[in-house]
């Protein structure tokens, strides 16, 4: 399965190379629009990388605590630091931005990164497995909402999972929303 997740994210982040190009629309105003219904909970987003389709927008406008991912260690559940528009950023694990200081915060709705996602609510993501683990462990405590966040052109036919990977709630693309029973 190693090798078949490293075909499909080769394939993915070209994809996501070439929508990225063109522009996200109106996909951050999508998102907003999706987590108005979801005020006042703890909203995780993330601070975008290079081809990442970039939900700032979305999360500057919740209302409510916002939070960004921080990666602890390898194989370890993400934890997740307070953030708001202009605060200090200090780099991280992998190169990603996080909060110098703040509070930690536990998401009840995460925005999800992702290189590809299907019809089914899977998701492709950095082989990492952060979150996964993540919502694995968040879903054992309670209710969270996994929302992925991409291009329309991410979506692939089948992404290929193991029994490792954890399905999304909903996906947000320029083109709109799509909800996975």
């Amino acid at each position: 399965m190693t090798d078949v997740k490293a075909l499909a994210r080769a394939a993915a982040f070209a994809r996501r190379a070439g929508a990225f190009a063109a522009g996200q629309g109106q996909a951050a105003e999508i998102l907003a629009d999706f987590l108005a219904a979801h005020r006042g909970r703890v909203l995780s987003g993330y601070m975008p990388m290079r081809t990442e389709i970039d939900p700032l927008p979305a999360m500057a406008a919740h209302q409510g605590p916002v939070g960004v991912p921080v990666i602890i260690a390898k194989a370890t559940p993400l934890r997740f630091r307070e953030w708001s528009p202009g605060c200090r950023l200090v780099e991280g694990a992998f190169k990603a931005l996080i909060p110098a200081e703040g509070a930690w915060v536990e998401p009840e709705v995460l925005i999800v990164p992702l290189l590809a996602f299907d019809a089914r609510g899977y998701r492709l993501g950095y082989g990492g497995g952060f979150y996964d683990r993540t919502l694995a462990g968040l879903r054992a405590r309670g209710q969270v909402l996994a929302v992925g966040f991409a291009f329309a052109a991410q979506e692939v036919a089948k992404v290929p999972t193991d029994a490792f990977d954890q399905r999304l709630d909903a996906v947000v693309t320029e083109n709109g929303v799509t909800v996975f029973a």
